[in-house]
């Protein structure tokens, strides 16, 4: 009962709902980054020599999963080699988490993708992790008690020079990846039963969903040597333009802005200083310098009007670019389980809908699970342990058809 109330305040906060490390904290952009220096073991090889996947740093971390709430588990701070959604190399940095349970032989791995942070370097779930201030944590502790070990992403950005790429679905699903690869690569972990021979599922509610979802359909051309026996998505955003679309003119509208902000990171080029007045301005620094509960994000305005001079959202180029991220244009090479809440007004029921149509349509093996009057904080708790039970029968190698029929 109280893993469950711990969660489901937790939840709250999931995803498109910057999860709080320690409140609205202004974010030194250096702060988690410099920490790997302290304590650490380098990799060979400079930032941009290696493998994606290959381990850069590392050194002892904690994972909590509450405040005061230590768990009896392993844990490692990680820097790994990835590659920007341009294909060039960058460096990224993560958490590997292993149960204490006295296990050698292989077991299995997620590589779990968190909702949202935040922007600024403090917001990191490695940053968090070891003070219990992630909100996701509570959902990660029941996959360890499962005697999983689980990558958790700190995506490009965060904890790690230059700005959080939020939303940009390649970057993402990348980094969730290449999390997946540093974790059997880690000695320590290795030693804890994390091998090659272990079974990897992938995992992600809402930007989690999309990174996650991005993951599953890269696998076969970017990781095809992981054993991924399955993901779970939950609360997708797979169409960036409607979605943003939708929020305009409601209370959403703050969060638009904070994915231009991450889609800007990633493609300089969208030039989204042009579009901003000088309200609009003020809103993006405080935006990447500070992890804010929800209602400050997107209760900042109510339309993109009141925040730029000429809104990008009418232009090609930003059109093409936040369709580049849109989540079903290819096709898993492993089942997948997707989830949405019915009544869900932060990521409409309707684009969970639509990405089982498109992902069915590939030929894609699709396991649908509306949740019922859930909510979209609602329908991550209420979705997870099913979840985890259906990856739980992939590691076994139970057979799936799915239900697109």
């Amino acid at each position: 009962m109280h893993l469950r109330a711990t969660a489901l305040t937790a939840v709250a906060a999931l995803s498109l709902t910057p999860g709080l490390t320690g409140g609205q904290e202004t974010g030194s952009r250096s702060a988690v980054g410099s920490r790997s220096a302290v304590g650490s073991t380098s990799a060979a090889g400079s930032r941009s020599a290696g493998r994606p996947g290959d381990i850069v740093s590392s050194s002892p971390s904690s994972f909590q999963s509450a405040p005061g709430h230590p768990t009896n588990t392993q844990a490692w701070h990680i820097t790994y080699r990835s590659t920007t959604a341009k294909g060039a190399p960058n460096t990224v940095s993560g958490t590997v988490i292993v149960p204490k349970d006295g296990k050698e032989g292989p077991r299995p791995l997620i590589s779990y993708a968190l909702g949202t942070v935040g922007l600024a370097d403090s917001c990191a779930p490695s940053a968090g992790f070891p003070k219990g201030t992630i909100v996701e944590a509570a959902l990660i502790q029941r996959l360890i008690n499962r005697g999983w070990a689980v990558a958790v992403t700190d995506y490009e950005g965060l904890g790690t020079p230059g700005d959080h790429t939020y939303t940009v679905g390649r970057a993402e699903g990348q980094a969730v990846l290449d999390a997946a690869r540093a974790a059997l690569r880690l000695p320590e972990a290795a030693a804890a039963g994390v091998t090659r021979k272990s079974p990897i599922g992938i995992m992600g509610y809402s930007q989690g969903g999309q990174a996650g979802g991005w993951a599953a359909e890269l696998h076969r051309s970017y990781a095809p040597e992981l054993r991924v026996k399955g993901t779970t998505a939950g609360g997708v955003p797979s169409d960036l333009l409607r979605l943003a679309q939708h929020h305009d003119g409601n209370i959403g509208a703050g969060l638009i802005l904070m994915a231009a902000t991450g889609q800007n990171a990633a493609f300089p080029e969208l030039h989204l200083e042009k579009y901003l007045n000088d309200r609009g301005r003020r809103y993006v620094d405080y935006m990447k310098n500070n992890c804010a509960a929800v209602d400050a994000v997107a209760g900042l305005f109510k339309r993109l009007s009141e925040v730029t001079v000429k809104n990008p959202l009418d232009q090609p180029d930003w059109q093409r670019q936040l369709h580049a991220s849109d989540v079903g244009t290819r096709t898993p090479d492993g089942p997948v389980y997707l989830y949405h809440g019915t009544v869900d007004a932060l990521i409409p029921y309707a684009f969970g809908k639509q990405l089982r149509a498109d992902w069915c349509g590939r030929g894609a093996t699709v396991q649908w699970n509306p949740i019922l009057l859930g909510e979209h904080a609602e329908a991550a708790i209420q979705g997870a342990a099913s979840a985890a039970d259906w990856l739980a029968d992939r590691f076994e190698d139970k057979p799936t058809s799915g239900n697109c029929g």
